[in-house]
């Protein structure tokens, strides 16, 4: 790393935030969960302060001529505040993800092993636009029992300092350590950030594909995220055309700025010249864009779909069509143009639904219902740092479980292994958790 003033002071920084982490590990349930009250106090307290500081950086950010979603998921009102600060309030009365016995075994008599569950250390949050992203990490961070390292985006600045200046004086009123704490406000930090392996334990990205394939390749630091949200809908030819229409119009329009709207939409042909009139006409006047393949065109979609469509992340008022043969056709199509964020099927076939479920590997795959669930609050996590889409865990919405890790603690009364390779002494492996 090319030392400079700047990255000096970060690395500071970042030690400071490591020696609090350590003593927010030996915080209690109690002291975290009210630490994180206090920080809902000084929330609403600063609220003023918070949105006139949104309304500045919206104001600068549509001058400058930000894409819709990224201005979309930057604005913040009363109403979304507040719903920040009662998911706040619900990860703190959530259970104590610290000291979970995972493992009681009896190995031998009198030498007992233990897997408890312990924080992570230090996380690196780097999220693009959403300045609600500082409140949930801080709140899972700090009842995970973790530090946290923050940073948004410049077209967020204004709220990201005025959102952590509130939680800064609500930690300041508990026993928590506020230094557990930092908010990063400079790109040239992110380059710091990602070299600082001794110090952070995870890397989160939150932003555009490009965006999250950059932090991957600039790090040795674990990163733990998405690079894309191509979520599909496959529509079946057993369904219940207007439940689908409902189901497919909510995954697209509700927020078509979030990763787990979803992109493409697919129907079986036996149900296509049904299905998809009515959800052409639905679609359309919410205004939705349609780009679809020869027999979704013929069917009213007014656009043609280009190779790219099918994998591509919108964002935005704009939805894929194809015409599939069977649900094996859909299936195929999702793996190869998905990213394993959220796939759903619509069908009154359970069988079918079955093999949809088993067949399609995603991080959420989701029957009859939409695929705007996929969410760490509405999971019921409280709030989530982000969504993983990699095979191994955490994945889907990460929570307060995705933030521990475990350690093993093995108490005997002097015992060694000699007596054990000699074969004096033989292994019990009693297990003793339910015991």
């Amino acid at each position: 790393m090319t030392v400079t003033s700047s990255s000096t002071e970060l690395l500071s920084r970042a030690q400071r935030v490591r020696r609090s982490a350590l003593e927010l590990a030996q915080c209690s349930d109690a002291q975290r969960s009210a630490a994180l009250q206090a920080m809902a106090t000084a929330l609403r307290r600063h609220e003023g302060a918070i949105l006139a500081a949104n309304q500045l950086d919206c104001h600068g950010a549509t001058q400058e001529g930000l894409a819709a979603p990224l201005l979309a998921r930057l604005k913040l009102n009363g109403a979304k505040l507040a719903g920040c600060i009662r998911g706040l309030q619900e990860v703190a009365a959530l259970p104590d993800p610290l000291g979970c016995l995972q493992l009681h075994r009896e190995l031998a008599p009198g030498l007992n092993l233990e897997r408890v569950s312990v924080p992570l250390g230090v996380l690196g949050v780097i999220f693009e636009s959403r300045p609600d992203a500082v409140i949930q990490i801080a709140a899972l961070a700090i009842r995970s029992g973790n530090g946290a390292l923050l940073k948004g985006g410049r077209e967020a600045l204004n709220t990201c300092q005025a959102i952590f200046t509130a939680l800064q004086e609500g930690l300041a009123k508990s026993s928590v350590d506020p230094n557990s704490l930092d908010l990063l406000t400079s790109r040239g930090e992110i380059t710091t950030l990602l070299q600082l392996d001794e110090l952070v334990d995870l890397i989160v990205p939150r932003g555009s594909n490009a965006f999250v394939r950059y932090i991957q390749e600039h790090t040795r630091i674990p990163v733990l995220g998405h690079a894309d949200g191509v979520c599909h809908l496959y529509v079946d030819q057993q369904v219940n055309i207007p439940m689908a229409i409902a189901v497919a119009m909510d995954a697209k329009i509700q927020y078509p700025a979030a990763c787990n709207a979803i992109e493409t939409l697919l129907v079986h042909q036996q149900v296509a010249a049904q299905f998809l009139p009515p959800a052409i006409q639905a679609f359309t006047a919410a205004g939705v864009t349609l780009r679809g393949d020869e027999q979704a065109m013929a069917l009213g979609v007014p656009e043609a779909a280009t190779p790219e469509d099918w994998g591509q992340e919108y964002l935005d008022l704009m939805l894929a069509v194809r015409v599939v043969e069977d649900m094996e056709e859909a299936i195929n199509h999702i793996r190869r143009h998905g990213s394993r964020h959220t796939d759903v099927i619509c069908t009154e076939d359970g069988a079918a639904a079955e093999r949809f479920l088993g067949a399609v590997d995603s991080a959420g795959v989701f029957h009859n219902c939409s695929s705007r669930f996929a969410d760490g609050f509405r999971y019921g996590l409280g709030a989530e740092v982000g969504i993983s889409t990699q095979t191994m865990p955490p994945r889907g919405p990460v929570g307060l479980e995705g933030l521990v890790t475990y350690r093993y603690r093995l108490r005997g009364h002097g015992h060694t292994v000699a007596p054990f390779a000699r074969g004096d002494q033989s292994f019990s492996h009693q297990n003793l958790l339910n015991s």
